[in-house]
């Protein structure tokens, strides 16, 4: 009897040492994010359940069955996944983050009459380099917040906005305008142009969450000869240029008076298509100018809540992406908005469309969210790196709750995310790795100190708004 419990004993202390072994033997990574569900975005994947995204670095290295990532992975951190959706971030294709300032400034005007007699005059007397820091941090919190983890900005101060990116960790396409006539810091167009350069070349390949862009503001405040200095600039740094085209029925009356052309076909005839463009609203095209923006890759930015807001009409997203135009969503600024929502510009999108071309089927819930993740970074030029959670790409992640009652019952993944949850329901935010946000708590950026960055220059513009 004491030889069998002798036996017994080491054969159960064996076994513990193989599975201890057998534990050290797994690949030690940085995070492991679970989930309920994991939605990739990868065409023709399921929805994994039960599943996990191991990451190393700022990398992902596997999507798998939680299972299958326990076995082969020890991490440094687990983030549990009962109640959550883990996908991609979403990727805000058009904004302009500093503007979050002017959230409620001035609304229900038209784009004209809100640009030229409200925006254009209160940045002149109020956009500085601590205005445009103060925006942005206020932008960036409430994109962490609401799962954004891209995004394409066009706003002065560039090198401002960058430095926010860098501290809160973000990634960002961070657009240089360069505009006709005076803007902030400068007195017309030579000097923004030579100083977007200048910024382009500053920040190129100095930071991997960073990209510095070209901005020309649009069709109707830069002469053609100047959008075509712009795209012959990016086209020597291979740098991407955000531009407003196709904005609004003013836009075109001016466009059509002036050159007796399309936005589209105007902008097209100065070489800025054969570029990595990103168009930015794309509301007024017809069939010819839908063909021409899907031959040379330019990629649109859908922007419903805005667009709607100010009345400049609804663009033609179905028969773009039937066109093979990559087709991604953006908030555009808090200014026109009046927030920085993307999952109100996904429902929106959905929605819209159908009420449109009176068909339910002409933007299902699948192609809004893809709009939102994957098709959305293949139209800013990053889809080798964002919008799929699939191994190599950037750890870019979120997970989202749908565990309170009004959640319930759920039956389909997208759909819900589509037409139930909210930014409200995001609770981790993931960007190269690094979690920004958990369980609502942005851990990048102080809200305290912000929050009274926010309440001094509301009061500036309070008083400056008084009759």
């Amino acid at each position: 009897m004491v030889i069998r419990a002798l036996l017994l004993l080491c054969g159960l202390w064996s076994g513990s040492l193989l599975a201890q072994e057998a534990a050290d033997q797994r690949v030690p990574v940085s995070l492991i994010v679970r989930g309920d569900y994991v939605l990739t975005m990868e065409s023709g994947l399921p929805v994994l359940v039960d599943g996990a995204v191991a990451i190393s670095g700022d990398r992902i290295l596997r999507v798998g069955p939680w299972e299958d990532i326990e076995a082969r992975f020890s991490a440094e951190q687990v983030l549990p996944g009962d109640g959550r959706i883990v996908m991609p971030g979403l990727i805000n294709g058009h904004t302009h983050t500093s503007m979050a300032l002017f959230r409620g400034m001035v609304d229900d005007l038209d784009l004209m009459t809100w640009l030229n007699q409200y925006v254009f005059p209160m940045e002149g007397r109020f956009v500085t380099p601590e205005f445009v820091r103060i925006g942005t941090e206020l932008a960036c919190w409430e994109m962490i917040q609401g799962g954004t983890t891209s995004f394409v900005d066009m706003y002065f101060y560039p090198d401002t906005i960058a430095r926010v990116v860098d501290r809160c960790g973000l990634r960002a396409i961070v657009a240089a305008p360069h505009i006709d006539f005076p803007s902030p810091g400068f007195k017309g167009w030579a000097d923004s142009f030579a100083a977007a350069i200048e910024f382009v070349e500053a920040w190129q390949g100095r930071h991997p969450r960073i990209t510095p862009a070209f901005a020309p503001h649009a069709p109707y405040t830069v002469v053609p000869e100047h959008i075509e200095a712009t795209a012959k600039m990016a086209a020597k740094l291979g740098a991407p240029v955000s531009m407003h085209i196709a904005e609004a029925p003013a836009e075109t009356e001016f466009v059509f008076e002036k050159y007796e052309t399309s936005p589209v076909k105007h902008v097209a005839a100065t070489g800025l298509f054969e570029q990595w463009l990103i168009g930015a609203h794309m509301i007024q095209l017809d069939q010819e100018d839908i063909s021409l923006v899907a031959s040379k890759g330019v990629g649109a930015v859908h922007n419903p809540t805005s667009n709607m807001k100010l009345g400049a009409g609804v663009a033609p997203v179905a028969d773009m992406i039937a066109a093979g135009v990559k087709v991604g969503l953006g908030t555009d600024g808090a200014a026109s908005n009046n927030d920085l929502d993307m999952w109100e510009e996904i429902r929106l999108a959905a929605l819209v469309h159908k009420l449109k071309a009176a068909d339910p089927t002409a933007i299902p819930a699948p192609t809004a969210l893809d709009m939102a993740t994957r098709m959305g970074a293949e139209a800013i030029g990053l889809g080798d790196q964002v919008g799929r959670l699939s191994v190599g790409m950037q750890a870019d992640l979120i997970q989202v709750d749908f565990t309170r009652l009004r959640h319930g019952p759920l039956y389909d993944v997208m759909s819900h995310l589509v037409y139930v949850l909210d930014s409200q329901d995001v609770r981790t935010t993931v960007v190269a790795g690094q979690v920004l946000m958990r369980e609502r708590e942005v851990l990048t950026l102080d809200e305290d100190a912000l929050r009274k960055d926010i309440e001094r220059v509301r009061d500036e513009i309070r008083a400056a708004l008084a009759p």
